[in-house]
């Protein structure tokens, strides 16, 4: 990085010119005995990942973090924690970007700029029977690069109209909100900041494709619950409790 970052005494980074992954190095110090809030950042990735193991692709210039947490919650609440990052990342985007580019959230764990894809969100974790011990949350963030020739299609905030942030800038305003999202999740819970997420929610009310391990499924973005499941209609007030899966819009396709 090009200068130290001015972070909260809360956060110890550890910093990196290039790395494998930082989602990996960050669950290797968890397992260590890493405290909370400890942060592995890298310039570049040479073997990033998303969900589901699948690729990220990671050139220098753009945001790569992986963030350890030691949430005081049950382990079923810890999934809660993507929806939390995406509004932290939504309320440090907002005064950066210009007026009028809209910033949404894809169902469950992505961040887009006008309509592309510009972050992705990835949870780790550790757990003893239903206790987390600890939990690695990942994000990347396309500043400068977006991939090419991926099935959805991606920006920056370069290509956006905000050039000037860097990676500096953009972790310690990320950083700072993501303190306050988190401590608000910590001692009031889930309601408002799902209730912040709904507010730019991609596709809600309208239809939706699920894709699931054995099925794809077709309905209605209805809500999103108490826990961060998906909420699909079927029509005749039959509704499905979608916990993991891929959304796609069928106008996009």
């Amino acid at each position: 990085m090009t200068r130290a970052p001015d972070l909260s005494s809360r956060y110890h980074l550890v910093s990196f010119e290039r790395l494998d992954s930082t989602n990996e190095e960050a669950c290797r110090l968890a397992r260590e005995g890493a405290r909370e809030f400890t942060i592995v950042c890298a310039r570049e990735q040479t073997a990033g990942r998303g969900r589901r193991n699948r690729g990220w692709v990671s050139p220098p210039g753009n945001l790569y973090l992986s963030l350890i947490l030691r949430p005081k919650k049950p382990l079923a609440e810890t999934v809660q924690l993507s929806f939390v990052a995406a509004v932290a990342l939504g309320e440090t985007l907002g005064p950066l970007i210009p007026e009028g580019v809209d910033i949404s959230y894809k169902w469950p764990n992505d961040v887009f700029l006008a309509g592309c894809k510009a972050a992705g969100i990835l949870l780790e974790s550790s757990s003893r029977r239903d206790r987390v011990k600890w939990l690695v949350l990942g994000l990347g963030l396309n500043l400068k690069s977006p991939p090419q020739d991926v099935s959805t299609p991606a920006t920056s905030l370069k290509a956006v109209g905000a050039a000037g942030v860097t990676a500096v800038d953009m972790l310690e305003r990320f950083c700072f909100c993501f303190e306050k999202c988190y401590t608000r999740w910590q001692e009031e819970g889930f309601p408002s900041l799902r209730e912040a997420w709904l507010s730019r929610a991609q596709g809600l009310g309208g239809p939706i494709e699920v894709e699931l391990e054995k099925e794809r499924l077709s309905g209605t973005f209805l809500d999103l619950d108490a826990s961060g499941a998906l909420v699909l209609g079927q029509g005749g007030g039959v509704t499905r409790i979608i916990t993991a899966g891929d959304v796609f819009f069928p106008q996009a396709r």
